[in-house]
């Protein structure tokens, strides 16, 4: 018994070692503290990589199509996966268009890789979160985990009792789980969906940034209703979920 302990303990140090060992230092010791600042300027970054894309009229068109397989941001999405999964499970091997194994896999098949997930993973690593964030491959993993209470820096909400934050995560279901809500959660299991960070806020309007919407990082824009609830300026959903994020600081600490 001592020595499967043992075992299990040694094979949880190197666990832990990997996943320090691809997480830049920046971001792994953290040298400044999680703050909603770097949260939101990341977000931003990436969007204007992918070329600013928004679904505001008049908003650029994508240059090419599927612009996650294009030279330059497949490997982004690369990036996405494996430090927001630390190296771990076969997903963090992925691209925009690779499989674990390095293969192309088709287009039409481009949903089995959806990465909006490890985006938002991403995101959150690369601004410190460090060990309190629920890295996940998908968002029902994090989103389950936060609503049963198993982070400490994540609470979930319903949008009509919270008002999010900037740096704050909204959510919704999709295909068969369309209709969930927050009262839904925790769920039993997995669930198709999207969420994105909230990057802004102009009076009753969210600019929210997430990623594998349009086969790139995007900037979408959700309505605040006059009870709180969330719905997309197209009307196409609604977002029923808000979890919030508490960060150490708002701001980006020390000398600039």
């Amino acid at each position: 018994m001592r020595r499967l302990s043992a075992i299990l303990i040694m094979a949880a140090a190197l666990t832990g070692c990997m996943t320090a060992s691809v997480v830049p230092d920046f971001a792994a010791k953290p040298y400044v503290s999680f703050n909603r600042e770097d949260a939101v300027a990341i977000a931003l970054r990436e969007w204007r990589l992918f070329g600013s894309l928004s679904d505001l009229p008049g908003s650029p068109e994508p240059a090419m199509a599927k612009p996650e397989r294009v030279p330059g941001l497949w490997e982004r999405v690369g990036e996405y996966w494996w430090l927001g999964l630390g190296g771990q499970g076969r997903e963090a091997r992925w691209t925009g268009k690779h499989d674990e194994k390095g293969r192309v896999f088709p287009a039409l098949d481009d949903e089995r890789y959806a990465w909006s997930a490890a985006f938002i993973s991403y995101v959150m690593r690369i601004a410190g979160a460090g060990e309190r964030f629920p890295y996940a491959a998908n968002h029902a993993a994090y989103v389950n985990a936060t609503a049963s209470g198993q982070s400490a820096i994540l609470s979930a909400h319903a949008p009509q009792s919270y008002a999010p934050k900037l740096g704050d995560i909204s959510c919704f279901g999709r295909e068969w789980a369309s209709g969930l809500r927050f009262s839904d959660l925790p769920t039993n299991g997995y669930w198709p969906g999207h969420c994105a960070l909230v990057v802004a806020r102009e009076g009753n309007t969210l600019s929210v940034v997430g990623g594998n919407e349009a086969d790139a990082v995007t900037m979408e824009h959700v309505i605040i209703a006059s009870d709180g609830g969330l719905s997309s300026l197209n009307h196409r959903s609604e977002w029923p979920i808000v979890i919030e994020v508490r960060y150490d600081s708002d701001t980006e600490p020390g000398p600039r």
